[in-house]
């Protein structure tokens, strides 16, 4: 029997972005669902008893799922009022020594209050040069915002 893949039917109960939308039933490995899933409390085993409970807690899922989109919005919406303003080291040509990546945009943005993190920022680049640049910041799966960004001569 060895190689032969088991999967097991799960409920999602939280979005997981490997893996689905909350209420999702998905098929992952058993042991996956027994020892992180399960215990964590992102998804419940798909059997009939819970697919029947599944209808009922649709709705309130539907509902946790419609609010964390609206917060999500909410937080897109201060992200894009922001223009960072960076002051960086720079020489001939308006070339930075170094250069901005994702990591300093989520220090920056911590300062002024907002925690986001480093990974959901996305540059296409690493900024190297002085001028006016835009950010991705994957918020949820659904939202994203845009970050403004400025770097200006020491």
């Amino acid at each position: 029997m060895l190689g032969k893949s088991t999967q097991m039917k799960v409920i999602l109960k939280e979005n997981i972005d490997t893996l689905g939308q909350i209420g999702d039933i998905v098929k992952v490995a058993p042991g996956y669902a027994r020892n992180y899933l399960v215990p964590k409390g992102y998804a419940i085993e798909a059997t009939t008893k819970n697919a029947k409970a599944l209808d009922h807690a649709k709705r309130h899922l539907e509902y946790k799922k419609n609010k964390e989109t609206e917060n999500a919005r909410h937080f897109a919406a201060k992200i894009e009022a922001i223009t960072l303003k960076l002051v960086h080291q720079a020489g001939e040509g308006d070339k930075l020594f170094g250069s901005v990546t994702n990591m300093e945009l989520a220090e920056h943005l911590k300062a002024q209050g907002i925690e986001v993190d480093r990974k959901k920022i996305i540059l296409p680049e690493p900024i190297k040069q002085l001028g006016d640049y835009t950010a991705t910041v994957k918020i949820h799966p659904e939202v994203s915002a845009t970050l403004k960004v400025t770097v200006s001569k020491a």
